[in-house]
């Protein structure tokens, strides 16, 4: 949002993005996308639930909308969906048939009865799954809204993904190699971007797909 130009601001709800990493849908609609002009008639829409975020309807105005979750506004037919740019998140316009998937990072795994395991997303998303294969950083691509796993992407050598964060951020890339925290380094993942290689915190790295990005993202 441009400096001193509102006194007030809507500040995103808690919800399954943390408050950085997110904006509420209030501003994503006005001030983003400028799809209306006054507050007012954006919570008019939202509330007569003609928005969707991941394949759900939202009347929350503050709902958070954070990394890669996709964006509809029925009524006049547009998609969007958030991706990592050096604003933090930019939201670019998607085809139709991209609005039922979604990309997903693992960010942790749970055992729960029976052995079943559930992984943790970064969108606050859990999904139970039989196999053990998953790791911490892969990422998945999921049908939304029901979950259900498309494709799983390990965080490997020859994966493409995209920086989210610091001074490479939006920057898409192939590992070359992944270096594992130490206890004095954080793991690290070593990127060819374009023919020059650095290294990129695993936590700031976004698997998105084999030899190309699995969905639209720039």
């Amino acid at each position: 949002m441009p400096r001193k130009e509102k006194k007030w601001v809507v500040a995103p709800r808690p919800g399954p993005h943390k408050k950085l990493d997110s904006g509420p849908l209030q501003v994503l609609l006005r001030d983003v996308l400028k799809i209306l002009e006054k507050g007012k008639e954006v919570r008019t829409i939202i509330k007569r639930g003609e928005i969707l975020v991941d394949g759900r309807l939202r009347k929350d105005h503050a709902y958070p909308v954070g990394l890669f979750d996709v964006v509809t506004i029925s009524t006049i037919g547009k998609n969007y969906r958030a991706v990592p740019s050096e604003r933090n998140l930019s939201f670019i316009e998607i085809p139709k048939n991209e609005t039922k998937t979604k990309l997903c990072k693992i960010v942790g795994k749970t055992i729960i009865k029976k052995g079943k395991l559930q992984l943790n997303l970064h969108d606050g998303k859990n999904i139970l799954v039989d196999k053990k294969d998953f790791k911490t950083g892969d990422s998945l691509l999921v049908e939304i809204p029901n979950l259900k796993i498309i494709e799983h992407f390990p965080i490997e050598s020859g994966i493409v993904g995209i920086v989210t964060k610091g001074v490479d951020v939006g920057k898409i890339g192939k590992v070359k190699k992944v270096e594992q925290a130490t206890s004095k380094e954080h793991a690290k993942i070593i990127c060819d971007f374009d023919g020059k290689e650095k290294e990129v915190l695993k936590d700031r790295f976004f698997v998105v797909g084999r030899k190309e990005p699995a969905i639209k993202i720039n």
